[in-house]
């Protein structure tokens, strides 16, 4: 697209929509001319105030794409897209006007151009040219897409010269060399794809580009018309030796002539292919006997020579290539292969998918087959609605590319989250992430990224990665990252747990703790040191008595505490003179893995009790839960914890209460009793109804509260209602 100028208005004919449809019957005798005049009369309608920087109606730039397109014998509705493309992005028409009044396929194909002229290419983002190219080729899902867009940006480049700032025209043709010029080369449009990396070079290095012309014509002018005369040479050879070939000769354009120079780092003079010539015959055996002549008759120049008929570049290209010192001595490039060979060169080498890439073709021939799909589109005339309609571009869909708030670009598989798209970043981004926008708005980390979203990390320094972030992230990177800290933050912690443990053995058997006694069994289990076999312990606690009995083999250990409640007291009293301490592990780290057990969900003011459990740090639990019972033989791995004193308020962390409620089954009720917690500054965490009947829903409800005092309230507030029948905090396991 190219803006609005104040230059005066310039009166050009316009083509009129039945010159235009004139032109699509030419190849499809089905065109469809009434939605094509009715897109022609919106397009000029939406555009009638708009001019172009030329000082032309706006309208002529769609009407120029499409008339490019109809080179490609474009179908009717991509024709109607092409005329509609900048209507839902330069004017007042909506996407929803495009669809109601023109269909859904040709709306999709507008909402792709759109979305489409909104990737741009940062100048210093030369070197993701590649990941662009994919990003377009992927979010293009109709060929019709890609095909209009390149349209598109062929018709602003032929008239770039009317934009006025040198520096913004040097950006679209650096754009449109890196970005577009190989995607016309990548889907076999080389007419498009010679003439837009012209139009560039002219922009982006015109003084190099006047001087591989004048070159050009320095060596015509010098050697008249040696190109025919090279021709008529090679033609009258191979006829003399008894073989029927057509020959064809062309003068490379300059932007290919420079690129050649700059790849080999030659001199113009040193180039053997600034003339290339091109040998047809009928079959394989007269390809190779033509060679023979030509290598017979001339100097060959040595490592010019490739066989890829006996062995075929991966996208099927099969050709003979040779260079020779040829006719009035020049040095020229020769191509010889069969009308066939021609043929697949043309319409299926022409885009190099495979070769270009680096990759080969799929095994199953998919890639190769779609550029002939295409390419039989845009050269049969009678099977382009037909194809149009069901060929579709899968290439690249098994990668998302995404953008960071610089305007980087990040390529990332399939299903990648905002944590795969930090650890992409940078490990450090990765491992101090604590959330994510999207496109602007917070979402959850785990949320799968789309292409084309723009990605801004939160950090915030001391944050470490969660172990659950290994259950969504599909990059290895992340996946190793994450692990890597898990099994450092775990060591630790189990270092210290299993010395805590061991010390609190100790204190029981009222022995002194001494680590040299522990040292010295190290090697009976297999720890390498004092650190390895704490972390053993640590991990499985229940290793502790084993060890212990091991430094101490002459001790008579004291029997173990069997009366539960007993041991449930004792908890709730060292609880009491710890006076209410933060919840901490006694000799651990801050940061040590706390978890809160499901089975009691034990909140602020609840006595609890730590219990230490294998591969998870510490369990909190409720002094009365149910599930201590399992763990009463095993009261070296109980931890004497407790709440902070800090007064709770509304930002205070909020844990998971359980409630079991009965509600009457009437309508708004439900509605009733969660406008009740919500104003009592609670939120439900998660629902589940266990029993329906005629009368009452039977649900457990859990809700984020601050304390015991606070779930009191949203209790009595609950009860307070008449709709529900009972609401008691669940117990049990």
């Amino acid at each position: 697209m190219q803006g609005s100028s104040e230059k005066s208005n310039i009166t050009i004919p316009l083509m009129s929509a039945e010159e235009l449809i004139e032109r699509v019957h030419a190849y499809d005798k089905n065109v469809n001319e009434e939605l094509l005049k009715k897109a022609y009369a919106f397009s000029q309608q939406s555009h009638s105030n708009q001019q172009r920087a030329s000082g032309e109606p706006y309208f002529s730039h769609p009407l120029a794409v499409a008339e490019i397109l109809t080179g490609l014998r474009m179908d009717s509705i991509g024709l109607a897209a092409t005329l509609l493309h900048d209507t839902v992005e330069d004017t007042i028409a909506s996407m929803e006007d495009i669809k109601r009044l023109f269909g859904d396929e040709v709306a999709k194909l507008v909402d792709g151009v759109t979305k489409l002229s909104k990737i741009k290419l940062k100048k210093e983002q030369s070197t993701q040219a590649e990941n662009f190219r994919k990003l377009i080729i992927a979010m293009s899902v109709d060929i019709r897409v890609l095909l209009i867009k390149l349209a598109d940006r062929l018709h602003n480049m032929r008239t770039i010269q009317y934009l006025p700032k040198p520096e913004k025209r040097k950006n679209i043709a650096r754009e449109t060399l890196e970005i577009y010029a190989p995607l016309a080369q990548r889907i076999g449009v080389e007419r498009m794809q010679d003439e837009l990396e012209d139009l560039s070079f002219a922009e982006i290095n015109p003084d190099t580009r006047d001087s591989i012309i004048a070159r050009l014509h320095f060596l015509r002018d010098r050697g008249g018309n040696i190109t025919q005369r090279i021709v008529k040479e090679l033609g009258t050879l191979l006829h003399d030796e008894g073989i029927e070939a057509k020959v064809e000769g062309r003068e490379k354009a300059p932007y290919s002539v420079w690129r050649k120079m700059q790849r080999k780092n030659v001199g113009f003079e040193q180039l053997s292919d600034i003339m290339a010539f091109r040998i047809y015959v009928d079959t394989v055996s007269e390809c190779y006997q033509a060679l023979g002549v030509i290598h017979s008759h001339y100097h060959v120049i040595p490592g010019r020579f490739k066989d890829y008929i006996s062995t075929p570049k991966p996208n099927r290209y099969q050709s003979l290539h040779t260079g020779i010192l040829g006719p009035e001595k020049q040095r020229i490039e020769i191509q010889i292969r069969t009308y066939e060979m021609h043929e697949i060169a043309e319409f299926g080498v022409a885009a190099h998918w495979a070769y270009k890439s680096g990759g080969g073709p799929k095994k199953d021939g998919i890639e190769y087959h779609w550029l002939r799909e295409l390419l039989d589109i845009v050269e049969h005339a009678h099977k382009s609605e037909e194809f149009l309609q069901n060929t579709k571009l899968e290439l690249f869909q098994d990668q998302v590319f995404c953008f960071s708030p610089k305007g980087d670009l990040i390529a990332l598989p399939q299903g990648a989250s905002p944590v795969d798209f930090a650890y992409a970043i940078h490990g450090r981004v990765g491992d101090t992430c604590t959330g994510a926008k999207v496109n602007g708005r917070i979402v959850p980390l785990r949320t799968v990224l789309r292409n084309g979203d723009q990605v801004e990390i939160i950090t915030q320094k001391g944050s470490n990665p969660s172990p659950a972030w290994e259950r969504f992230v599909v990059t290895g990177k992340a996946k190793s990252c994450i692990r890597r800290f898990i099994r450092t933050q775990q060591r630790t912690e189990y270092i210290i747990l299993g010395k805590s443990i061991l010390e609190k053995l100790c204190k029981q058997e009222s022995i002194e703790y001494s680590e040299k006694a522990f040292l010295s069994v190290c090697a009976d289990f297999q720890a390498d040191s004092v650190d390895d076999l704490f972390a053993n312990i640590g991990a499985f606690p229940n290793t502790a008595r084993d060890i212990f009995n091991a430094a101490y083999p002459n001790h008579k250990l004291k029997p173990i505490e069997k009366d539960p409640d007993k041991i449930v007291k004792t908890s709730r009293d060292k609880i009491k003179s710890q006076n209410n301490v933060p919840i901490t592990l006694k000799g651990l780290i801050p940061g040590m893995a706390v978890h809160y057990a499901r089975c009691c969900h034990p909140i602020p003011g609840d006595s609890i009790v730590g219990i230490v459990t294998t591969g998870r740090g510490v369990t909190i639990h409720t002094a009365d839960c149910e599930t201590l019972e399992n763990f009463m033989a095993s009261p070296e791995r109980w931890i004497d914890v407790g709440w902070d004193d800090k007064q709770h308020d509304d930002n205070s962390e909020k844990l998971i209460a359980r409630l079991n409620v009965v509600l009457a089954n009437q309508p708004n009720n439900f509605a009733n009793m969660t406008t009740i917690i919500g104003k009592n500054n609670a939120n439900i965490f998660n629902l589940k109804i266990t029993n329906r009947t005629a009368d009452f829903f039977d649900f457990i409800l859990d809700l984020e509260v601050r304390d015991t005092q606070h779930l009191s309230d949203i209790i009595a507030a609950i009860r307070a209602c008449p709709a529900v029948n009972s609401v008691e905090r669940a117990k049990g396991r």
